[in-house]
């Protein structure tokens, strides 16, 4: 499978999907751990996370896939939301709640 499909297939696969570096418990940069605690905040569990580390190919296209240069991505419901500071914009406003309660409703 084409890694742009391999992509897709993630995205399409979970409600909820983080590309990010490392993992939720050993975030290997600032912006990704940030990104974990503010999800968390809004109330999600089971979250799917991908390294990006551990999987170069998909470090290497994804910024193609989504059109968005930086890491962490934050997808949901097969939509980028964005990264961390996007995310965390959107936890302030209660909106990044609010779309996860959906998500884990649904």
């Amino acid at each position: 499978m084409a890694v742009l499909e391999r992509i897709q297939a993630e995205v399409d696969a979970h409600p909820v999907v983080l590309f990010m570096k490392g993992t939720p418990q050993f975030p290997m940069c600032g912006f990704s751990s940030r990104t974990v605690e503010v999800l968390k905040a809004a109330g999600a569990s089971g979250i799917h996370t991908i390294n990006v580390l551990e999987d170069p190919e998909i470090r290497a296209n994804l910024p193609r896939f989504s059109n968005w240069p930086t890491f962490p991505q934050l997808f949901i419901h097969g939509e980028l939301i964005g990264g961390c500071d996007i995310t965390l914009e959107l936890h302030e406003s209660g909106e990044l709640a609010r779309m996860i309660a959906e998500v884990q409703s649904a």
